[in-house]
């Protein structure tokens, strides 16, 4: 936003000891910006729809149920925020500089994701929490795998469930993607995976 403010208004750079519209490679610039974008939200695109295609093979985990209606709410909510947000900067950008087009155009292409990801959320059942043999998956605005391999403590904080793993690692997910009703199983179904001789589970956590 500062280079394209600096181009677009031709605003001195003394830096360089130029102006925004006489900057060397500027055009390169916002090109290798462009491309840097559209990798990283192509690369959370992908990431995103392959978790929820994943938890929805309901008949690979051994417990899979749809998060619960509060993370739902906040999710719609996100992705929401999250379109407007990323359109209002591709117009911002481009109104701006019109160089920037490529970098608009992927911040375009990224609230059209989030438009769509949320329209899948509501109309099927996409946004799911999941536990196999190996980890924990979450699929809803983001995707969250958490091993069991290494796995030395699971507690309950606030409104985070924290895994804390050997060599100091520690891994989070909002206890309120599993409903009350639900609750009861997942508790079961976690710690019928782990072994009970090195994984401590807080009284916190047993009384979810």
């Amino acid at each position: 936003m500062l280079l394209s403010i600096y181009v677009g208004f031709d605003m001195p750079i003394e830096f360089f000891k130029t102006t925004g519209q006489q900057m060397p490679f500027k055009i390169e610039v916002f090109m290798i910006l462009g491309i840097l974008y559209f990798v990283i939200i192509v690369r959370r695109t992908v990431k995103r729809w392959m978790g929820a295609k994943m938890v929805s093979a309901v008949n690979r985990f051994k417990w899979n149920v749809p998060v619960s209606k509060d993370r739902k709410k906040r999710v719609f909510v996100y992705l929401g925020l999250e379109a407007m947000l990323m359109t209002f900067m591709a117009l911002a950008l481009y109104k701006t500089c019109y160089e920037t087009w490529l970098i608009a155009s992927a911040l375009v292409f990224g609230s059209i994701d989030s438009v769509l990801f949320l329209l899948f959320g509501q109309l099927k059942n996409i946004y799911r929490i999941g536990i196999t043999k190996q980890a924990l998956v979450i699929a809803d605005r983001e995707v969250k795998v958490l091993y069991f391999s290494g796995l030395r403590e699971v507690t309950l904080h606030s409104d985070s469930i924290y895994f804390d793993y050997k060599d100091d690692l520690q891994l989070t997910f909002p206890s309120n993607c599993i409903s009350k009703e639900d609750r009861e199983d997942f508790k079961v179904q976690l710690e019928a995976q782990v072994n009970r001789d090195r994984v401590f589970f807080s009284e916190s956590f047993k009384n979810m």
